[in-house]
């Protein structure tokens, strides 16, 4: 077959079938589709603890997206809880100790507030306890951690329905819109200011 005659084959098609989708819809859907899967990944940076807890709970705080007024004020308090977890856990950070046990604490001015400490234990060195002094980077990584959040919330089909049954079409645009600005943005942040913290929810550190 003439490669020419594929397009006027699928005009056929659809005419027959009015449900087949055209090329240009399917390949805005993949192109969604695939940014969608991008910016999920970005959920690797959150705590995973956080993370899995609002994948579980989003479906029976939300009703499966069919809300009253109560789902919707549980819904809210679900998602500004897992914020503040993102949030907080941000500034959480680890290591190991002569026992080979790994320790959390958070991060201060004065160095690392160990909050699963072993009280007969050797306090850290002074010149390793400042390699844990909170920093500006720390407040950046917080924000762009609840961004994020912010955006995995966005994508989850159970809160959206929640809040926007019926979304208008600058609405459906803004929810999927927003999201994908938020996840580039996000990226390039992190990917531009690194961070060395191994805190709660995140992989082990072994320094």
């Amino acid at each position: 077959m003439n490669t020419t005659e594929i397009p006027q084959l699928y005009q056929i098609m659809q005419v027959r079938d009015p449900l087949l989708p055209s090329p240009k819809s399917r390949l805005t859907e993949q192109v969604i589709s695939r940014t969608f899967k991008s910016v999920a990944h970005l959920a690797n940076l959150l705590p995973t603890g956080t993370v899995l807890a609002f994948q579980l709970l989003s479906p029976v705080f939300t009703n499966q997206g069919q809300c009253d007024y109560a789902c919707r004020y549980m819904t809210c308090l679900l998602i500004t809880l897992c914020a503040a977890s993102c949030l907080l856990l941000s500034f959480t950070d680890s290591f190991t100790d002569e026992q080979g046990v790994v320790r959390y604490g958070f991060a201060t001015l004065s160095g690392l507030w160990v909050i699963n400490g072993d009280a007969n234990a050797a306090p850290l060195p002074k010149n390793r306890l400042n390699g844990y002094r909170i920093q500006f980077i720390d407040f950046l990584h917080a924000l762009m951690s609840v961004m994020v959040f912010a955006a995995v919330a966005m994508f989850d089909k159970n809160v959206v329905a929640c809040f926007y049954p019926v979304p208008s079409t600058e609405t459906e645009e803004v929810l999927t819109m927003l999201p994908i600005g938020i996840g580039v943005f996000a990226s390039f942040m992190f990917l531009v200011f690194p961070t060395t913290r191994h805190g709660i929810g995140f992989p082990v550190s072994d320094k």
